[in-house]
């Protein structure tokens, strides 16, 4: 049976820091922890949980709230979900995954036992009633999105507002002057979800700076949806040349609806969308997008909750900048 101290010799550290790199109890290098971990997965170490938890005080346990509420894009959500779980596993952490809608009472109740260490929580609200709960919680906290005020919280996520601007500034300088945004279903908006609020700010910002004329659509889920909306947008909108998509499952469909009332992509129309890299390659006419780095943050947000739990100071904003790939959705507006 490997013990502590093979994986310590193997990795040419003390015993006690595989344990601080085990439980993040104290913060060591990157080089490091990189090292213990490699010497445990060489070695098959497996520490005895119970053991673990009763050393540490802690339950070696994360809780992932992720409200799923109507609008949301379940195969979105886990994506980030993986990479929590992931990550968490190389750090010996478990996840407790909460999908219920139970807002503050939900929070207080894992806050209020030994279940968890900490929390990761998604699906934030720009004035999300949980806040003054996170703020006087004793377990550390790490919000995938940013409220209005985020003082004293520490958050992390892709800089929408930027990835609403890149998309518009994208179809400027290809010339198009009548843009639409085709947006997430209107339920998220109306609980001003953060997220899809910052795209509708920096789509409307960067088509004010650039003297586009723009519109806002939030769209249903659904292939009637995107119909519905393309068909709004040739009525209402005749000069219109350049899309922004930010609703997943309405990006094929709204492809397939605007062809089907005789705009051919690109020819006639430019689409843009803010979503994962493999839709949009997946696209019949690949799609150029600001892709969602899920993989990314959730990784981001547990190293953040780990420095945390060892004590060390974090950013309180972590905003990943957008990058856009181009691909044939797009084209000068004279092509």
């Amino acid at each position: 049976m490997v013990k502590i101290t093979d994986v310590a010799r193997h990795a040419g550290v003390s015993p006690s820091t595989v344990s601080y790199a085990l439980s993040g109890k104290r913060p060591i290098s990157e080089e490091t922890r990189q090292r213990v971990e490699a010497a445990i997965r060489e070695l098959g170490y497996r520490p005895h949980a119970g053991a673990r938890a009763l050393a540490s005080s802690r339950s070696n346990v994360l809780a992932l709230v992720v409200p799923l509420r109507a609008g949301i894009h379940v195969p979105v959500v886990m994506q980030f979900a993986v990479s929590v779980v992931t990550t968490a596993r190389r750090y010996d952490h478990d996840v407790l995954l909460l999908t219920q809608e139970e807002g503050e009472d939900g929070l207080r109740r894992v806050a209020d036992t030994a279940l968890v260490d900490a929390l990761i929580v998604m699906d934030v609200q720009l004035h999300d009633p949980r806040l003054p709960l996170l703020r006087s919680l004793e377990r550390p906290s790490v919000m995938i999105g940013f409220p209005a005020e985020a003082d004293g919280l520490t958050c992390i996520d892709l800089d929408f507002k930027a990835a609403g601007e890149a998309c518009v500034e994208h179809l400027a300088r290809l010339g198009h002057r009548v843009v639409a945004l085709v947006g997430s279903p209107p339920e998220v908006y109306v609980r001003q979800t953060a997220f899809a609020q910052r795209v509708v700010q920096g789509f409307t910002a960067a088509a004010d700076r650039g003297g586009l004329s723009s519109s806002v659509h939030p769209c249903e889920a659904t292939p009637a949806g995107a119909r519905l909306v393309a068909e709004q947008l040739l009525r209402e909108q005749p000069a219109l040349t350049g899309v922004v998509v930010h609703n997943e499952p309405v990006l094929e469909p709204l492809i397939d609806a605007f062809e089907q009332l005789g705009l051919r992509v690109p020819g006639d129309l430019s689409v843009t969308a803010i979503c994962p890299d493999e839709l949009a390659e997946s696209v019949r006419v690949p799609v150029t997008s600001v892709p969602l780095p899920s993989a990314e943050v959730g990784e981001r947000a547990v190293q953040l909750l780990m420095k945390k739990l060892g004590g060390s100071a974090v950013p309180e904003a972590t905003l990943l900048p957008p990058r856009m790939t181009e691909r044939a959705s797009t084209a000068p507006r004279d092509a």
